[in-house]
């Protein structure tokens, strides 16, 4: 008799029909071992095949390691800080020096620039660029917190309710888009910009953090809005919604149990595009001087001060222009590589 070597096999949980037929045909088709994969380990298959994501979210994980770990390690053993100056950095024509440089502490000794001074205050390049990571991240985080919330809340209200409340909901986002936000920006800075700057939460977060969070958030929910607005609309009319309403849960209920676990997805990969969007955000008006003031230290007022010495020292420009491009870049790859993932669609 001849022996029949054990066949084992995974399928997927859309296979019901195909695995219920070979498990009935016995040994004609083979023994097969059905496994039925979850939502979450099918979308973590795909993802770990797309190595370009995966390299993405390797280099954000990097990158806060050095700005929240490493930056403080840098300070250490240097022995100076990212607002430290350094009078004597300069070239023989007033310019700030390059990099690689030893400079004197004033007390007698030397200190290292790695990456030279970033003005003509002689502050440490490399340091302020680390701690400029920390800034550039906690606002982009928190904004992106606020601003998703905000929209979720929002969307899912108007999507599910619809009627009057989409309505009230559809004409304050439209405003909200129609509003001149840099202009805004521009009058809170100049008025009470100041006062709200120098709220850290005793230290937790840096200068003048809170005020761009407030910022993005207030001008930055109506894109994720839009976006669950849509998704609820098409969920409250599939059939699992009109068995919970059948069954008398509240609408409360249906919205906490039934339509906010299918919201992870376009939550989460627009959270990871949203963070690249704020990062620019904030290296921009950072750029126009409405952002983070000095001395507190952002990629966006890094380039601020750079163009001064373009001529002279033009790597001014390249660190914290490499630095905002690296990390938008990574995030959009993560973001790409979520999107797939997520697409049930996509091949297994």
């Amino acid at each position: 008799m001849a022996q029949t070597d054990e066949k084992h096999e995974i399928l997927g949980v859309g296979a019901g029909l195909a695995g219920a037929i070979a498990l009935e045909s016995g040994p004609e088709l083979g023994d097969i071992e059905v496994k039925a994969r979850g939502y979450w380990e099918q979308v973590w298959r795909r993802f770990r095949r797309d190595k370009i994501a995966i390299g993405g979210g390797v280099t954000i994980i990097v990158l806060l390691f050095a700005g929240f770990i490493g930056a403080p390690i840098a300070q250490h053993f240097l022995h100076h800080g990212p607002n430290d100056q350094f009078y004597t950095a300069l070239t023989p024509l007033g310019a700030p020096i390059g990099p690689f440089s030893h400079v004197s502490n004033g007390v007698g000794g030397t200190t290292y620039l790695l990456l030279g001074a970033d003005s003509t205050l002689g502050r440490d390049e490399f340091l302020r660029l680390l701690y400029g990571a920390r800034i550039s991240f906690e606002v982009a985080v928190l904004a992106t917190i606020g601003s998703i919330s905000i929209g979720v809340l929002l969307g899912s209200i108007a999507g599910y309710f619809r009627g009057w409340v989409d309505t009230i909901v559809s004409r304050i986002t439209e405003i909200t888009m129609a509003f001149p936000a840099l202009l805004f920006i521009i009058a809170l800075a100049s008025t009470v910009g100041d006062s709200i700057n120098n709220i850290t939460f005793g230290g937790i977060i840096g200068p003048g953090v809170f005020t761009l969070f407030v910022v993005f958030s207030a001008f930055g929910w109506f894109y994720p809005a839009r976006i669950i607005r849509a998704v609820v609309l098409s969920l409250r009319e599939k059939e699992f919604i009109e068995a919970a309403r059948m069954t008398g849960s509240s609408d409360l209920r249906i919205i906490r149990s039934h339509i906010l676990p299918h919201l992870v997805a376009p939550i989460t990969v627009y959270s990871t595009l949203s963070v690249a969007g704020f990062i620019l955000g904030e290296a921009g008006l950072s750029f126009l001087g409405v952002g983070i003031k000095q001395p507190t230290a952002s990629w966006g007022n890094l380039l601020g001060v750079a163009p001064d010495y373009y001529t002279v020292q033009p790597w001014l420009m390249v660190w914290p222009g490499l630095a905002v491009l690296i990390t938008t870049l990574a995030f959009n790859l993560l973001g790409d590589g979520l999107r797939d993932a997520f697409d049930p669609r996509a091949t297994h």
